[in-house]
């Protein structure tokens, strides 16, 4: 660690750093039982939801997580992945305003961890910005010493224009934004900001006190009983004027150093970073020779898999499971289709050209979705998401006849797309509006103009329990599907997250895997067309039926 910490601040403050955390890490250890489990098996299955998707009257909403978790998920899931359940400012959680708190309106310390002792629990580390309303930028402004140097800042006349020009936005306003300050006017570092609209600063990694801040943060979520830490927003933490300021060597060095960590105080305790990036560049975070993440979000999944359903042809989904590799055991995907920021177009972008990514687009638009753009170097925007539920970004409201497609054949869609998921390599993770098959909320949407609202529904419990009671119900018949799919998969260890998976190339129409070694082999069949396909594997001839799979021992 001492040799990362100089190549980050230099040998004086390296040392000094290093010994600092080492005081750190040492009393960390008196404060956290890390139990002793292996990384992960194929009966991994993790659920992601906000801490308030589910609510009743009188009652913290984490608690009422925790009961939908008991009552309806029990021995399904292993894992639960809640977004931020800190106290914020803005942006659904992600705007935080102090860490080592829990939102009054959640719950307590004691929900959230009474959750990690049934599950493996996943929490985000916000480690890019924090609010506007956080004490270290309030200090900030008042002028403090201390604080001056969290943030990057400029004065007006002193603005690096030319270089920031170079910068990778992830957005579509201004990287920039004037802050009035104790000492005059400030224009202080915001990735994130929004049109109109600026509550996330960007911390400075320049600084070291930032990274032990943030370190201490971490080793706080260890004590709560948080077992997986998800690096929000990761590519984006070191800043260097005249680079792009996306993936610096020094980022990755900041990743190794918290997996330096992990691995000193609770070596079964994960990283996954959040970096809605081309495949490339997002695989890069499990590190080369020196380890980061152990987990990364298999972002190229869901554009890639949306391509295939709407082309009836695999072409695209065989180059992704090819690439699949991964540098060690300790290192799988997660992989998502539906997640709170919707479908990301970047994970697409080393497989699908510009024309294609385009149609892709489009075809989401007219299922309903939204576009969510960034601004490019040269001008103009482009793509970054499209905003939709997994439900309707799969299936028509209406047949190209104008008739109303069966219930039936949009819901053998919709799991066969998870099956998709649940069969290849790595971890499979369920977005909570995913178990009912969830549409676009457009009634949220036109009340806060937030595109991302649309995939964002939060659900009275008592209303979807009786919805659960009736078995003609959608949302019953989609909670069954995916619970039983869920068990099925459990059933073949084949589908352990790091055992051998081979493309097989049998019809376009269909995307087949062999997944395991040795003695325990799974043939995963997915038609992702509406048409009966017959095909031949090792001389067993397979009929599927219009969007059915197969997965059977070979």
């Amino acid at each position: 660690m001492l040799e990362k910490l100089i190549f980050l601040y230099g040998k004086v403050k390296g040392k000094e750093v290093e010994k600092r955390l080492k005081n750190i890490i040492n009393e960390a250890k008196t404060k956290v039982v890390c139990e002793d489990r292996p990384f992960w098996d194929e009966k991994d299955i993790f659920l992601i939801t906000y801490p308030d998707s589910f609510y009743e009257k009188e009652t913290p909403v984490l608690q009422t997580l925790d009961k939908f978790l008991q009552f309806h998920l029990r021995g399904g899931i292993s894992g639960v992945h809640i977004l931020p359940f800190y106290p914020f400012s803005s942006d659904r959680g992600f705007s935080v305003t102090n860490y080592y708190q829990v939102e009054k309106e959640f719950g307590t310390w004691g929900d959230v961890e009474k959750i990690g002792k049934r599950y493996r629990l996943m929490a985000d580390l916000v480690l890019n910005h924090v609010s506007v309303k956080h004490e270290w930028f309030q200090k900030f402004l008042a002028g403090e010493e201390k604080y001056w140097d969290y943030f990057i800042h400029f004065d007006k006349v002193k603005i690096p224009q030319e270089a920031l020009k170079k910068v990778f936005r992830p957005r579509s306003a201004p990287i920039l934004t004037p802050f009035e300050t104790a000492k005059g006017e400030r224009w202080a570092w915001t990735t994130f900001s929004v049109e109109n609209s600026t509550d996330q600063v960007d911390l400075n990694y320049q600084n070291s006190e930032i990274l032990i801040e943030v370190i201490k943060i971490l080793l706080f979520l260890l004590q709560k009983g948080v077992r997986i830490i998800r690096l929000d927003s990761i590519p984006y933490i070191w800043k260097e004027l005249g680079t792009d300021c996306k993936n610096l060597p020094k980022t990755h060095t900041i990743v190794s150093i918290f997996r330096n960590v992990l691995d000193l105080v609770c070596p079964g305790a994960l990283i996954v970073t959040q970096s809605s990036l081309p495949f490339g560049e997002n695989i890069s975070y499990f590190g080369n020779k020196e380890k980061e993440a152990q987990l990364v979000y298999n972002f190229a999944l869901p554009p890639l898999l949306l391509e295939a359903f709407y082309s009836r042809n695999s072409k695209y989904l065989n180059q992704l499971a090819e690439k699949m590799s991964s540098p060690d055991k300790d290192c799988s995907f997660l992989n998502i289709l539906a997640v709170h920021d919707g479908v990301g177009i970047n994970g697409a972008k080393d497989f699908l050209n510009e024309a294609e990514i385009n149609n892709l687009c489009l075809m989401a638009e007219n299922k309903g979705g939204k576009l969510s753009y960034r601004s490019l170097p040269e001008g103009g925007q482009t793509v970054v998401e499209i905003n939709i539920t997994w439900w309707s970004a799969l299936n028509n409201p209406l047949s190209s006849l104008g008739t109303v497609e069966p219930f039936e054949i949009q819901l053998k869609r919709f799991i066969s797309s998870y099956a998709i998921a649940f069969s290849m390599r790595g971890i499979p993770a369920v977005y909570y509006l995913s178990l009912i098959g969830a549409e676009n909320n457009y009634h949220l949407f036109q009340k806060t103009k937030i595109k991302r609202d649309l995939n964002r529904t939060n659900l009275d419990l008592r209303e979807l329990e009786v919805k659960f009671w009736d078995k003609s119900s959608k949302e019953f018949k989609v909670l069954a599907a995916m619970k039983n799919l869920i068990s099925k998969r459990k059933l073949f260890s084949a589908f352990h997250p790091g055992a051998k998976q081979v493309v097989l190339n049998l019809d376009k129409r269909v995307f087949s895997l062999l997944r395991g070694d040795g003695n325990e082999k799974v043939l995963a069949l997915h038609n992702l067309s509406n048409e009966v396909v017959a095909l031949k594997y090792n001389s067993r001839l397979f009929k599927l039926d219009p969007f059915s799979y197969i997965w059977t021992k070979t």
